[in-house]
């Protein structure tokens, strides 16, 4: 009996042995041995979240045609041209665009775009501004919008200029059939889609003008009351009257539940912080796994991580019961911020450097950790400055003062002041103050003799020019002027006697002075 008992253990064992195992995907065990665990096991392949628009051809890229011309939207797969004003496809197999409405460059996605007019100017072959021109595209959706859900229309938009593109409310319009695309067959001046029947607007969005053109991205958000086939986008219903070509371009067209939008990995502090937490938006009746580096942390089944299991790449994986989903991975990194400072000290002062006082010129390197608990690695350049001392001159006028730093002083001498540096340090300046010396003669003798027939100001060191030598007699009469006196007054000699003077003079400090004095002319 033994004997039967033990050749049939050997046959199941045989048996489950020939069976393949499936990796189970949460329980970061390598179940079926072949070196991949979980998320790494394409076993465990999973679609992610992220937004998968509910508009077709979204970039404007599978083309039936390659347009030749403006008004050419058709050549875009799927595409319908919704108003009897046409748009245009741009594209870079064939039409470039209006050779004066050119679209901003690089495009946001692909090489296609599409361009659309608000109002028709009066000079484009009408009579007068046609304001109800709207250029609107539509599509039918590849799955309704389904009444009471939030859904995001997010766009590209682009600007020709401040001219050409002003502010504009961009409108989402929605339809409950297809067959309502096109709308308004056969009438140029329907303006937008609710002017007919069967249309509703489901939300718009004001966008201002980029002054140089160039692209912007912008989103509607609607919650629709009623199931939504079909689509239509452009301008609003408001009338438009210009004499300027108002044109604007669309691009990247993604419409999604707000969930594919939002449905993001996310820190909820700083992640420097030791209660740094992933997270992801609280869903209900929705289970959740989460994965570092793809491998399951059995137990994280929340929205929010337990613990913080340091750095690496993170995944979740969310199951509604009928499929799973996975959110994009999420790099934890802890920054670390790398920072140099260069000091310089006056002599006698240290500077501390984490628990260390550094009191001499060099480099030096410490990791610190910052009010967020960060690492902070700094790198000092510390230079300690030499004791600083030197010698100064300068020269005044006996009524004059001089100043430097905080010390004024009035008479000549030889002083040691402490003065403040450049540098904030401390130095000693050894100052010798002199008197400028200027010689102003009270009398000479024009007679041409070749002694002293001339009057002028004579200087010693520090005098650089005599300026405007100023004669006056003693009823105010200017005589002469010039850079000294002969004793007249243009050719003619003046009487002796006592003239007054004014002169400028220009001294070796840069500053201009003015002198003033009386001088005795003798015969």
């Amino acid at each position: 009996m033994r004997f039967l008992f033990i050749l049939l253990f050997f046959a199941v064992a045989l048996e489950t042995k020939g069976q393949p195992v499936s990796e189970r995907c949460a329980n970061a065990i390598d179940d079926d041995q072949d070196g991949l665990t979980d998320l790494n096991d394409p076993d465990c392949d999973c679609a992610g979240i992220q937004p998968t628009s509910l508009i077709p051809n979204p970039s404007f890229e599978d083309l039936e045609c390659c347009p030749e011309n403006r008004g050419q939207l058709d050549c875009a797969s799927v595409w319908i041209q919704a108003s009897e004003p046409t748009t245009d496809l741009i594209h870079d197999c064939g039409w470039s665009g209006w050779s004066n409405l050119q679209p901003p460059r690089p495009f946001p996605d692909g090489e296609g775009i599409m361009g659309f007019r608000d109002g028709r100017p009066s000079f484009m072959g009408e009579a007068e501004p046609r304001p109800n021109w709207k250029e609107y595209a539509g599509a039918c959706l590849l799955a309704p919008l389904v009444a009471g859900t939030t859904y995001r229309f997010e766009f590209d938009i682009g600007f020709v200029g401040q001219d050409n593109s002003p502010d504009v409310d961009i409108t989402f319009f929605g339809t409950t059939d297809c067959n309502n695309l096109p709308f308004g067959v056969g009438e140029e001046r329907l303006g937008c889609p609710t002017n007919g029947p069967g249309w509703v607007k489901l939300g718009s969005r004001q966008v201002n003008t980029i002054f140089s053109g160039g692209w912007r991205k912008e989103f509607i958000e609607v919650t629709p009351t009623e199931n939504i086939t079909a689509i239509a986008i452009g301008p609003d219903c408001i009338r438009r009257p210009s004499e300027t070509q108002i044109y604007y371009f669309f691009d990247n067209l993604l419409l999604d539940d707000t969930e594919a939008f939002s449905f993001k990995i996310t820190g909820n502090t700083h992640p420097c912080s030791p209660d740094f937490r992933l997270q992801v938006p609280n869903l209900t009746n929705i289970t959740y796994q989460w994965y570092l580096e793809g491998v399951a942390l059995v137990g994280e089944t929340s929205f929010r991580l337990g613990q913080n299991y340091g750095e690496g790449v993170y995944q979740v994986v969310i199951d509604d019961g009928t499929s799973c989903r996975r959110a994009d991975d999420f790099e934890y990194i802890i920054p670390v911020i790398d920072a140099l400072a260069r000091i310089t000290l006056c002599p006698g002062e240290t500077f501390l450097l984490g628990d260390r006082e550094i009191f001499e010129s060099g480099s030096y390197f410490e990791t610190l950790t910052s009010f967020r608990g960060c690492d902070s690695i700094v790198s000092l350049e510390l230079t300690v400055l030499e004791e600083l001392r030197g010698t100064a001159s300068a020269r005044i006028f006996s009524d004059e003062s001089f100043s430097l730093d905080r010390h004024t002083l009035r008479t000549a001498g030889t002083y040691e002041l402490p003065l403040v540096s450049a540098g904030g340090c401390d130095s000693i300046v050894e100052l010798t103050l002199s008197y400028y010396s200027v010689f102003q003669p009270s009398a000479f003798s024009p007679n041409d003799d070749g002694i002293n027939d001339r009057f002028s100001i004579v200087g010693g060191p520090g005098l650089v020019q005599v300026r405007d030598l100023r004669v006056y007699d003693r009823w105010g009469n200017l005589l002469a002027i010039g850079e000294d006196w002969d004793g007249r007054s243009g050719a003619e000699p003046m009487s002796p006697g006592l003239y007054v003077y004014a002169v400028d003079i220009l001294m070796d400090d840069g500053k201009e002075r003015q002198l003033t004095g009386s001088v005795m002319l003798l015969r």
